[in-house]
């Protein structure tokens, strides 16, 4: 399987150590990482037509993906 894009870690290199924390001391934060990384796989999966879907279901995911994104940043920036 090839490299999957948007890692969290990768997206905020800065705030690595943080992530971490979180990850280990805040389950909300925890389980929105989880969600954050199953639909970014899903996306990745779509956008390499290993599992096709339709464009309106790969916007809607691509938009959760960032949904979450933005709430993981605010809780790591808080």
């Amino acid at each position: 399987m090839s490299h999957t894009p948007h890692e969290l870690h990768q997206e905020f290199p800065d705030m690595a150590d943080r992530i971490t924390a979180l990850k280990t001391s805040d389950a909300h934060f925890a389980r929105l990482m989880d969600d954050y990384h199953a639909v970014n796989r899903q996306v990745h999966a779509a956008e390499t037509n290993v599992t096709p879907v339709s464009p309106a279901a790969e916007t809607d995911m691509r938009k959760k993906r960032a949904r979450l994104k933005d709430e993981l940043y605010a809780m790591l920036t808080a």
